[in-house]
């Protein structure tokens, strides 16, 4: 299926992305199954309309710019020209049910494997979807994962993965808190081997969730978020009021353990502050 488009609204892949993927098509496994667009509203929007069409597991949407990509709790995702790799995919679930920020912890996994095995930066995971670096934290990568089905069953699960490849002008909001695989190295890297890298990691991780095998996908995560769990104050708000607490571990499945008022509570949502650790 590579290099064949499957809509008319796809174009054929750049040739440096689309040699990478034939090279690596036993690597790649079914998520070599790549369609590409140089500028889109949403690739997230994209694959979930594939989904419902019945495309099936390891379909992908690669863009080059998104005009209206999202993060977490309605947030856009800036996404300008050229400066990153914006990638969205079809899995489907064994069960019609599962917990969701189970595939968060595992999309952050294979994001963070694929950047830290191509440039060797130090990066870290900060719960429940951000690759980040440094101190405080930068982001260099967000996870969004979405469900498609009918009421309480889930028939796929699209996993979108934003990655801030090459130098940019972000908007004031976020220049501070947000970086480059190019501005920390110093250099540039080739995005095609990053990408391969990146769904390389994506099959090994829907393997691990097909297998139900979270604590390795848990023990691959906490690996990841050492210092966002060594008991470092956070702040979050729980019916409207702040809460602290220190963050611990996280659960089987995928919700935040933190320690408040002589308890350990579940953190399943909402928007998490770390206290020294982060600007926001």
């Amino acid at each position: 299926m590579r290099g064949r488009c499957l809509h008319p609204m796809f174009e054929p892949l750049p040739s440096d992305l689309s040699s990478a993927l034939e090279a690596a098509a036993v690597r790649v496994g079914r998520f070599g199954r790549v369609q590409y667009r140089a500028e889109i509203g949403s690739t997230n929007d994209a694959v979930l309309a594939l989904a419902e069409d019945g495309e099936p597991e390891g379909t992908v949407v690669l863009a080059d710019r998104q005009t209206a990509g999202r993060g977490r709790r309605g947030r856009d995702w800036v996404s300008p020209q050229g400066a990153g790799l914006y990638v969205s995919a079809i899995v489907r679930p064994a069960e019609p049910r599962g917990p969701l920020p189970m595939v968060t912890l595992a999309a952050g996994v294979a994001a963070a494997r694929a950047v830290q095995s191509t440039t060797a930066l130090p990066i870290e995971l900060k719960w429940p979807n951000d690759v980040v670096i440094g101190r405080p934290w930068r982001k260099l990568a967000g996870v969004l994962c979405e469900t498609a089905g009918q009421q309480a069953r889930v028939d796929a699960v699209i996993i979108g993965i934003g990655i801030n490849v090459f130098d940019a002008a972000y908007p004031r909001e976020i220049a501070n808190r947000a970086t480059s695989i190019e501005v920390e190295l110093g250099r540039p890297i080739d995005r095609a081997w990053l990408l391969v890298a990146l769904l390389e990691s994506l099959r090994e991780v829907v393997d691990r969730l097909h297998a139900n095998d979270h604590e390795a996908i848990s023990r691959a995560w906490r690996q990841y978020a050492l210092a966002g769990l060594d008991g470092a104050g956070v702040r979050w708000r729980d019916r409207e009021v702040e809460r602290r607490g220190r963050a611990r571990d996280i659960d089987r499945d995928g919700a935040l353990l933190v320690e408040a008022d002589g308890q350990l509570e579940r953190v399943v949502a909402g928007e998490v502050q770390w206290e020294g650790l982060s600007r926001e």
